[in-house]
């Protein structure tokens, strides 16, 4: 099939979702357009800030987007392009959308607490302190994880026979790092600016876009040639500041920066699929099971997360985006809305991965490996058939905006983490500011929470976090149905309808508890044939504490669930 008519394709499909069930939502939740939100009840300058819906909008897409529907799908795409594409649909309407929408409005209807406060409120002190754990534990992966990616992204050496010289993408690594820099100085220009003459509407983006272009022209032209530790320590500099520092000084016009790179990427992508039109080259369907992968349930569900439901998105919604909502009405659009253009973007890469196919398939000397590689390569090789002699810019260009986008989803996995860190310690209705002593008030200390955060992140990183990295995806899928079920007895408990979560809740919680059961199992049989070193111990181990971790949650929460429906009879 033709790539462009798969497009239109997922194109009307997310636009009707989101005119027609987005719309929906919103009317049975009975979203309030003169409702003070959390950014003005809560207001301090650091965390609650109230924001313009557009510059809100891109800390959540740029917080939500990262890696995830680019490696996801290329991923899923050896079970073939027909299942892929219908679960970023499906999903993306009615699993994935109604779970950013819901965390989102519930965090403001509850003073923008996040997912375990609202635990504790509504299923238990108990489920609270299991959940945070967890988030934490499965921050600090994330951290891990894209801090080794995005340093691997800058670094501009390699190793070969031993010895370590430059590599060959040299040149582009080191753009990437440097114009990482500048958008970091410039972000913070803008920011600023922003608070000091007040822009907004036109003069917010043009100074916005002048910013961006200064950050790239200025990378570009004095690329910074460094190796992996260096900027592994830059990275994680950089996460801590990210962490503390006011959101208006640095994330939020990194963010509405970054967007800018997003736009450029989908215009790109679109205009090379308009014009070139390729035909998807990808088998439209392999088989229920494949050699490397396994079987297409559970393993289609938890590897396609950020492109069609992710939990990740729900801490997102409910920890920081909820502190910069200006009014209620903005929440449909950002939350529910961004979750459809992830899948778009989804839907892009799955088209680059069948150009890349191809490309392959004609070129295995050249062959694009990786996922930065297939997602930049594929499009950029697309629109270079167009306009030849385009594609290392594009490539280039393209790179830059994947790790872009990781370094935003790491930053704000680091402030979720602090945040998740201080909310441990809390008692019902209690805030870090109430703590005036003792070891409490170390413990809930915004600096404190970020720099154990950090410290343990590159422990984990350096001590090999990919031995654990199997269970990631298991990991945030369970979190997705968690984060349902939260919003589900909240929605229950205000006398609201809630049935649109119950089906995502239960298919999650059982796609996730077979996931884990399957890598418990795997797991345990490389223990049996000897050898294993920790990882298979650490997998299996985690794997059923987070087995027990959902089932013990699931039974809080149905309980939950059955007391308001007795309530009601």
């Amino acid at each position: 099939m033709n790539t462009l008519v798969i497009v239109l394709i997922a194109a009307v499909c997310l636009l009707c979702g989101y005119m027609v069930y987005g719309r929906w939502l919103a009317k049975t939740w009975g979203i309030d357009p003169k409702a003070k939100t959390p950014a003005y009840t809560h207001e301090d300058g650091q965390d609650y800030v109230p924001t313009n819906g557009w510059i809100v909008f891109s800390h959540q897409f740029s917080s939500i987007a990262g890696a995830g529907p680019v490696t996801g799908a290329i991923q899923a795409a050896a079970f073939g392009w027909v299942p892929v594409l219908l679960w970023i649909l499906v999903g993306g309407v009615f699993f994935g959308a109604v779970t950013d929408f819901g965390a989102l409005y519930a965090s403001v209807k509850n003073e923008g607490k996040s997912m375990g406060l609202l635990i504790e409120k509504y299923i238990g002190k108990t489920g609270k302190r299991l959940f945070l754990i967890f988030c934490w534990l499965f921050t600090l992966i994330v951290i891990a994880a894209f801090a080794d990616m995005v340093a691997g992204t800058f670094n501009a050496y390699t190793v070969k026979d031993g010895v370590t010289e430059l590599a060959a993408a040299a040149q582009t690594n080191g753009a990437a790092g440097s114009i990482s820099i500048a958008f970091i100085v410039f972000a913070m220009v803008f920011g600023v600016l922003q608070k000091k003459l007040n822009l907004e509407g036109k003069s917010e983006f043009f100074v916005g876009l002048a910013c961006t272009v200064a950050s790239l022209a200025i990378g570009m032209a004095f690329p910074l040639i460094g190796g992996k530790d260096a900027w592994t320590g830059f990275t994680f500099a950089y996460i801590f500041f990210a962490s503390v520092l006011p959101m208006w000084l640095l994330k939020q016009p990194r963010d509405y920066m970054t967007t800018f790179m997003f736009a450029g990427m989908i215009l790109g992508a679109v205009v090379g699929i308009v014009v070139a039109h390729p035909n998807m080259n990808l088998p439209m369907y392999t088989g229920f099971t494949n050699e490397k992968l396994g079987n297409m349930f559970p393993i289609l569900f938890v590897t396609v997360a950020c492109g069609a439901i992710s939990g990740f998105h729900s801490l997102v919604s409910s920890g920081t985006t909820s502190k910069q909502l200006d009014k209620e009405t903005d929440a449909k659009p950002i939350a529910y809305g961004g979750m459809l253009l992830e899948c778009v973007l989804a839907v892009l890469t799955l088209c680059a991965i069948g150009y890349a196919y191809k490309w392959n398939a004609v070129h295995p000397d050249q062959a694009l490996k990786g996922a930065t590689a297939i997602f930049g390569g594929g499009i950029a090789h697309m629109i270079d058939d167009i306009i030849p002699g385009s594609y290392s810019i594009l490539n280039s260009l393209l790179v830059l905006t994947y790790s872009a986008f990781c370094l935003t989803s790491l930053d704000t996995a680091t402030r979720l983490a602090r945040f998740m860190f201080q909310e441990f310690w809390l008692e019902p209705g209690e805030t870090a500011a109430d703590i005036k002593e003792g070891w409490k008030k170390v413990m809930v200390n915004p600096y404190f929470a970020t720099i154990l955060t950090v410290v343990l992140g590159i422990l984990l990183g350096m001590n090999g976090y990919g031995k654990i990295w199997g269970l990631f995806g298991a990991a945030n899928q369970l979190l997705a149905g968690i984060g349902l079920l939260a919003v589900a007895t909240w929605l229950g408990n205000m006398g609201k309808n809630n049935k649109m979560f119950l089906i995502p809740m239960a298919f999650m919680i059982v796609v996730t508890i077979t996931s884990l059961a399957l890598t418990v199992k795997n797991q345990i049989g490389m223990i049996a044939a000897g050898g294993a070193d920790w990882g298979p111990w650490a997998q299996t181990i985690l794997g059923i504490l987070l087995i027990f971790l959902a089932i013990i949650l699931v039974i809080e929460g149905v309980q939950t669930l059955s007391r308001q429906k007795a309530a009601k009879a």
